[in-house]
């Protein structure tokens, strides 16, 4: 098994030009490429069930298509009282997100998938997590939340809010212990996956 970097060709599976950027900040050469795959949560499965099965099938996408990789994928679903908050893709279904959620806490499952195919597509390495961050929305009123959204236009972001954007302001608190997470990318938790597949980030 390869013992640095650049004995591996590394993959980010995503669209998310923030997914890249985090990935960045680890200083390892990566491709990026973005898995087309049916994001539809299957009827009576679980938020986390359903950002895990996606992660790992986005990651298994890309590493079919090109073996002998290291893919990383992931994916991320918001719920409130169990039930999954997704893209709300307008303006007004932003709203509606953002006027259910002020005041109350939202549970973002981020789930992780590194698809190590270096042992052959037959028989990979597959780490999988799901990364819990629980996030409380200020009480704004709905004047507020309306002029932020034209702003950032969040219309693709799940929950309708952009932490490393505007979003931040109409937050009150963020808990986790991956502190990525809630923008897309654990870091904390893929560098230990990076890890167990004997990739090395300090040489001597």
């Amino acid at each position: 098994m390869p013992s640095s970097s650049q004995q591996a060709r590394l993959i980010l599976g995503s669209s998310s030009i923030y997914r890249k950027e985090l990935l960045a900040r680890l200083g390892f050469p990566f491709e990026v490429m973005v898995p087309n795959i049916d994001e539809t949560a299957m009827p009576g499965e679980s938020p986390e069930a359903t950002a895990l099965r996606l992660a790992q099938q986005k990651a298994a996408v890309i590493a079919a298509k090109v073996p002998n990789t290291i893919v990383i994928g992931s994916d991320q679903v918001a719920t409130l009282d169990g039930e999954q908050i997704g893209k709300p893709g307008t303006h007004e279904n932003a709203l509606r997100q953002l006027q259910k959620m002020r005041g109350r806490k939202v549970t973002f499952h981020t789930a992780l998938c590194l698809f190590d195919g270096r042992t052959g597509i037959a028989s990979p390495q597959i780490q999988l997590e799901n990364i819990q961050t629980f996030v409380t929305f200020r009480h704004l009123p709905d004047a507020e939340l309306d002029a932020y959204l034209r702003i950032e236009q969040p219309y693709d972001c799940a929950g309708s809010a952009k932490n490393e954007g505007l979003g931040i302001t109409i937050i009150e608190k963020i808990e986790s212990s991956d502190p990525t997470a809630l923008t897309g990318l654990p870091l904390i938790t893929l560098t230990s996956m990076l890890r167990q597949a004997g990739i090395a980030f300090f040489h001597p």
